[in-house]
């Protein structure tokens, strides 16, 4: 801290009577009036009311810190308001001094957190904010990659930086049990130190390191960082995963499992069959005394009980778990088989246990399956259907979609820039997108929403730095999700306030990713069949480009207005900045018959991909290795059944399907595809069929072209019919339990 603090100085000394101020604060606040002038705050004398709890004065003192100075003028004055809301603060600068008014520790926090980022100038403005959620939180998993209490508590610095008050803590998992409990030695002892760990992909590799990784927390070192988090007005939740990824505990215990083992922590990644088994009543014994400890670790009021992920197979032949089946008198139905509803028993035993205890329960959204324990929270994270159908039964909910907000996700189209990944997509825009009321609720049913949480799973984070890297700035997105109302966002003005924020990020010595700096661009369709690209930058920094693939210099050609494309090319475009060191924008078109003319589908595809249907199937962009990224549209099962408008007559011959296949993501080639063509738009000839086999396991995945060609035929319009994988084959490990994507960057016809 000492570091910002001279930093802060140094910037306030510089700036003070400049005579100009930026606002540029994140989350920005729900309520802020500007007033002529400005108050520069250094050496600014400190005062505290009598009133104010000890805490929330050593805040204040330590802000005053970082703003001493010998000489100067008026004074920032700290008082107690019991009329604030809880978490509320409210700021009033004036050319002579500012006052910042409270209820407590909280609001004080928070107004602290605001002035650090309206540093070096304070404008004269009243500020009356409060947070929209009362929920702001982020998780860490330390379950598969081990990190240090040092770690930990500068992740809740950051955290406090954003104004979140939750740390959601996943200490258990398959691949190591993290948190010591003392009538269970072997948890920690053996539970915590897996062999080795995957190196690479583990869709893709088979190699292992080699090298053992383990690591726990004594419960003195769960107290201490309970309590520093307390300081910084942060709940710790922790996370007991049950009764599905529950190797770690399994292998110190093997009684627990349904097989009785042997068990090996896994060293990598995924899901295991194996899990708890509820048909001993030894079982719940060991969760109980387990609980029982965490409890005493934890005094928050929720306990994340996991609930997630948890495969019935060794349930449906264990005669323990069928014996508990037909004791309880459950049975499958149309919606759920019995070992759901064994499930369901299970997290409904665990929430009146905890609930005897003066504590409540949280679960992911498969705590649904089955029916859900009557007083548990349901933190939605498989999209938002789970949250949706929570706050219609009248549960309470955390909104955690991974779509948004699983930043194990990665942060860049371009892979090879990235660092590796588990998979997705998840750009800074696309998590500033988000709004937690679905438009299908009721204003009764929003009333549940409790709150929202990003997550970051570590199975492929070994390091602090990639930690940081992989949240930030996105928890800053993350931020004003949570904290601003919906009408108080505003994605080019959170934009514009980046360089601030990394500049804080900098001073503080965090990692964090640039995406923010490169250039961004819009592609349109004009109704003309013309399509332009669009160029921005942060900052409004001047934009170079060339069309020919080339790395753009200061001496390209300068961005002034749309480009229009107009033929084969690869667009390059790029900023130049003394301060961020940038990454060219890159994007390949190709010119054919169907560039820029309107699409209509007759089936839809799948709602995740969808964000450039239709145009995007014409508007000659290609696809990269990235099948989350915006250049994808994923039909799921249904088949791609769709109309291109060629706007003329046109002679074609031929009609290209551009794809990309991920087989253990679920991406499979089209099994036949129907060219048929029509100049009135009701009457279509069919002019090329094709059939193809699945692609096998062995057969490599990635960018695949597929090309029906015919003979010349005059057309103005063309239906393109390919049929996905309904079933997946049978040596894929899903088999009979999903079914396949077909995903299209670009249908060419030539």
């Amino acid at each position: 801290m000492k570091k910002l603090y001279l930093l802060l100085t140094i910037l306030v000394l510089s700036a003070c009577g400049a005579g100009s101020h930026k606002f540029n604060v994140v989350p920005y606040p729900n309520e802020v009036e500007f007033h002529n002038g400005e108050f520069c705050p250094i050496g600014a004398t400190i005062k505290c009311g009598p009133d104010m709890d000890s805490a929330s004065v050593k805040i204040a003192e330590d802000f005053g810190a970082t703003i001493s100075g010998s000489d100067g003028k008026g004074t920032i004055e700290f008082l107690h308001d019991s009329d604030i809301k809880d978490e509320a603060y409210v700021i009033e600068v004036k050319r002579n001094g500012a006052v910042v008014k409270a209820s407590g520790f909280k609001g004080f926090n928070y107004a602290i957190q605001t002035m650090r980022q309206m540093l070096p100038v304070f404008p004269c403005c009243t500020i009356n904010d409060s947070p929209r959620f009362a929920y702001r939180g982020l998780h860490l998993d330390v379950a598969r990659h081990f990190f240090d209490t040092d770690v930990v508590k500068r992740y809740i610095d950051i955290m406090v930086l954003h104004k979140m008050n939750t740390f959601h803590w996943h200490l258990t998992d398959d691949q190591g049990w993290r948190i010591e409990i003392k009538a269970y030695p072997r948890l920690t002892e053996v539970g915590s130190v897996r062999k080795q760990t995957i190196v690479g992909h583990y869709h893709k590799s088979k190699e292992y390191d080699g090298v053992p990784h383990g690591g726990y927390y004594t419960q003195e070192q769960i107290r201490d960082v309970v309590e520093y988090a307390a300081s910084k007005g942060v709940t710790v939740i922790p996370e007991i995963d049950l009764p599905g990824h529950m190797l770690a505990a399994l292998t110190a215990y093997p009684e627990l499992g349904c097989t009785g083992g042997p068990y090996e922590l896994w060293c990598t990644w995924g899901i295991s069959d194996d899990v708890l088994c509820p048909g001993k009543e030894s079982t719940f014994e060991f969760i109980e005394n387990v609980l029982d400890e965490v409890m005493d670790m934890f005094p928050s009021e929720y306990i994340h009980v996991g609930g997630d992920e948890c495969p019935k197979v060794r349930w449906e032949v264990c005669p323990h778990c069928q014996a508990r089946i037909k004791e309880l008198g459950l049975a499958a139905d149309a919606k759920h088989s019995a070992e759901h509803y064994l499930q369901s028993y299970v997290m409904t035993r665990v929430e009146k246990y905890l609930n005897a205890h003066g504590r409540r329960i949280i679960g992911w959204d498969e705590i649904l399956e089955g029916g859900l324990a009557p007083d548990a929270t349901v933190m939605s994270w498989r999209g938002e259907a789970g949250g949706i159908e929570a706050a219609r039964q009248g549960h309470n909910v955390i909104m955690s979609p991974n779509t948004y907000y699983y930043l194990d996700y990665c942060q860049g189209r371009d892979l090879e820039f990235e660092p590796l990944a588990i998979g997705g997509y998840l750009p800074l825009e696309k998590c500033y997108s988000y709004e937690p009321y679905a438009p299908s609720m009721t204003p009764e049913q929003t009333k549940y929403i409790l709150g929202v949480q990003a997550n970051l799973w570590t199975e492929y984070v070994k390091t602090e730095e990639h930690l940081q890297y992989m949240i930030l700035p996105r928890v800053a997105a993350l931020s004003e999700v949570q904290w601003c109302n919906a009408d108080r966002k505003d994605y080019r003005r959170f934009v514009e306030s980046m360089d601030e924020m990394c500049g804080l990020y900098e001073s503080l010595g965090y990692n964090y990713a640039k995406h923010v700096f490169n250039v961004r661009c819009n592609i349109q369709t004009t109704e003309e069949g013309k399509v332009l690209v669009g160029l921005e930058s942060q900052g409004g920094y001047p934009i170079y480009y060339t069309l020919d693939g080339t790395q753009p210099t200061q001496a390209s050609t300068l961005y002034d207005g749309p480009i229009e494309i107009t033929q084969d090319c690869v667009l390059m475009a790029d900023v130049f900045r003394d301060d961020v060191a940038t990454r060219p924008l890159k994007r390949e078109f190709n010119v054919h018959k169907a560039f820029g003319c309107p699409v209509e589908m007759n089936t839809q595809p799948h709602r995740r991909y969808r964000t450039n249907a239709p145009f995007g199937l014409t508007d000659g962009v290609r696809g990269i290795e990235n099948h989350n990224c915006e250049d994808w549209i994923g039909w799921n099962g249904d088949p791609v059944d769709v109309t291109i408008d060629l706007m003329d007559q046109k002679e074609c011959s031929s009609v290209t399907l551009g794809t990309i296949l991920n087989k253990p993501s679920y991406l499979f080639n089209p099994l036949a595809i129907t060219v048929s063509v029509s100049s009135d738009g009701e009457s279509f000839n069919e002019v090329s069929n094709v059939t193809y086999p699945y692609e096998g396991p062995n057969d490599p995945d990635g960018l695949k072209e597929y090309k029906l060609e015919f003979a010349p035929v005059q057309a103005r319009y063309i239906k393109i019919c390919a049929q996905t994988a309904r079933e997946l084959p049978s040596w894929h490990v899903k088999h009979g339990r999903r079914v396949g994507y077909l995903f299209l960057d670009e249908i060419l016809v030539k």
